[in-house]
């Protein structure tokens, strides 16, 4: 008989019923350092108190009332998004799957009205992930992704990740857009180097693509900067943003220039739900918190520090660990023994990370973790690792 939850998810045997910063708190009573945040989605940890503070206040106002009205705490959110980025406007989703839809929604939509309606090639990269809707799957394109749901949505073109000598080939004036994650997360942590992505830009601006950049889990000051593109230097026409940017309640965002969004005029998209009073009032606190200079300053320090002692971790367990990637506090392990064996060990010795494609674990901690929270977490990752060195050595 089928579960009363439909069993897409393989879970572990972990129940949490609290959550306190950079901690979770098992049914049984177990306090386990959470280096995962819910896949990169607790920017601030849990319970947070300026956002439970936010939260309350607003649910005693207003929960929702649709888009059919204008919703202040929309706007405020919006204005901030802007005021921070390279946008001109932003419209407010859900999830990041939602925004993948509209992303390429809009990017097609543009050279329609622009009077070039076969544009609509959309050019992504092998170990991509975008989320799990008919564009987003097709924007992936990987077997896993798209076996067994039946004919996929045309129009795009897959590239060897980080292959800058065949995007420059495969560019055309058919490519609508490009779209690519500065730091692939499910692929890996797998980062596009500055200069590559320096050259996506020229290539997008040679040929009159539109760049889309999914910063849905690099973004939001995972990665030092309010968003990893920043480093690069340069800046996109059209952004996913999702996850953290609600510290743990459901939101995403659009973000886009006037040229790229010129095409999304009334009735050409909606939400029932996004932009939601509830929601946008949270973002609106968090992209405050977030995108102060000296938080971001702190991230950096922390991310410094955490490289550093995973460094000597991958030197101490050589035959456990690989190398480190990634950038900030967006970091993986490549692992020389099964990923999922260096996270079941975790579980036990009461850490949390998430495994990846390549073989790798993922380390995305609360972005305001602290110092003696770091060392504590590289201690268990020691336990873990030397706990697989000593079940190896009995067999």
């Amino acid at each position: 008989m089928i579960p009363s939850v439909l069993p897409t998810y393989n879970r572990a045997p972990l129940e949490f019923v609290r959550g306190e910063g950079s901690w979770l708190v098992e049914r049984d009573g177990r306090r386990f350092l959470d280096l995962g945040s819910g896949i990169a989605v607790n920017a601030l940890g849990h319970a947070h108190p300026d956002l439970v503070a936010t939260l309350n206040e607003q649910a005693q106002k207003l929960w929702h009332v649709s888009n059919l009205y204008r919703i202040p705490e929309q706007q405020r959110l919006a204005d901030l998004l802007v005021e921070h980025t390279f946008a001109d406007t932003v419209f407010l989703t859900n999830s990041g799957t939602e925004a993948c839809e509209l992303a390429v929604k809009m990017a097609r939509k543009y050279w329609y009205e622009a009077g070039d309606p076969d544009r609509v090639e959309i050019i992504a990269f092998e170990g991509a992930f975008h989320g799990r809707s008919t564009a987003a799957i097709a924007a992936a394109g990987s077997e896993k992704m798209i076996k067994g749901f039946g004919p996929v949505l045309g129009g795009f073109t897959h590239l060897p990740w980080g292959d800058i000598a065949a995007l420059k080939k495969a560019a055309s004036e058919k490519t609508a857009a490009v779209l690519l994650e500065p730091i692939q997360g499910e692929g890996g942590i797998r980062a596009m180097s500055d200069e590559d992505l320096r050259a996506v830009r020229a290539i997008c601006d040679e040929t009159g693509a539109l760049l889309i950049l999914d910063e849905v889990q690099c973004g939001m000051g995972r990665t030092g900067r309010l968003f990893a593109h920043e480093w690069a230097g340069i800046t996109p026409d059209i952004m996913m943003v999702a996850k953290g940017i609600g510290g743990g309640f459901p939101l995403g965002a659009v973000l886009a220039d006037e040229r790229a969004a010129s095409g999304m005029t009334v009735g050409t998209h909606g939400s029932t739900y996004g932009g939601n009073p509830l929601g946008c009032a949270v973002g609106a606190k968090l992209v405050e918190i977030v995108s102060d200079p000296g938080f971001l300053a702190t991230v950096n320090d922390r991310a410094g520090a955490l490289r550093q002692k995973l460094e000597g971790l991958v030197a101490t367990h050589p035959d456990i660990f690989d190398e480190v990637r990634g950038a900030g506090l967006m970091l993986g392990l490549r692992c020389k023994v099964p990923n999922v064996d260096v996270v079941s060990a975790g579980f036990d010795a009461e850490v949390i990370t998430v495994p990846a494609a390549d073989n790798v674990i993922r380390l995305l901690p609360p972005l305001n973790i602290t110092e003696e929270e770091l060392a504590e977490a590289v201690t268990r990752l020691d336990a873990a690792a030397t706990q697989i060195e000593s079940a190896s050595s009995s067999d």
